[in-house]
């Protein structure tokens, strides 16, 4: 085994634990606090409970991004799996008092607290299973 080659094992081994159990522990109780809340607001908006199941998949269409490589790829995941843009769009929903972006929102952070409570986050330019909450 080179120096490189054991730095490089070192450095991953490392990178898989980055994240205390502790935390992690966290992360996924946040990710199902916004699953619940997400599934409450989609309740009181009106949301039709036949749709739910597939418009939470729904997001994750974003991954065919990986056809057009890892950064393409990891970037369009991304984009459709983050807070900021799920409460964006609630936001947008609020002030313009339209259901549709309202919908939109409440499906967008329901499905990123789904996947945090799964221990999914996002994603790294290195790999599909190279995310902020743990590395392949």
């Amino acid at each position: 085994m080179t120096a490189a080659t054991s730095t490089t094992a070192i450095a991953q081994s490392a990178a898989t634990s980055f994240i205390p159990d502790t935390v992690r522990f966290w992360l996924r109780a946040e990710g199902a606090g916004a699953l619940i809340c997400g599934g409450i607001v989609y309740e009181s908006i009106g949301g039709n409970w036949w749709l739910a199941i597939p418009l939470l998949l729904l997001p994750d269409l974003s991954a065919i991004g990986y056809l057009g490589g890892l950064r393409l790829g990891s970037f369009t995941y991304n984009l459709f799996h983050n807070w900021l843009i799920g409460l964006a769009v609630l936001g947008v929903g609020v002030a313009m008092d339209s259901s549709l972006m309202l919908f939109a929102g409440t499906i967008l952070v329901a499905h990123v607290g789904m996947d945090r409570l799964a221990g999914y986050g996002l994603k790294h330019t290195t790999g599909f299973k190279d995310t902020h909450l743990q590395r392949a």
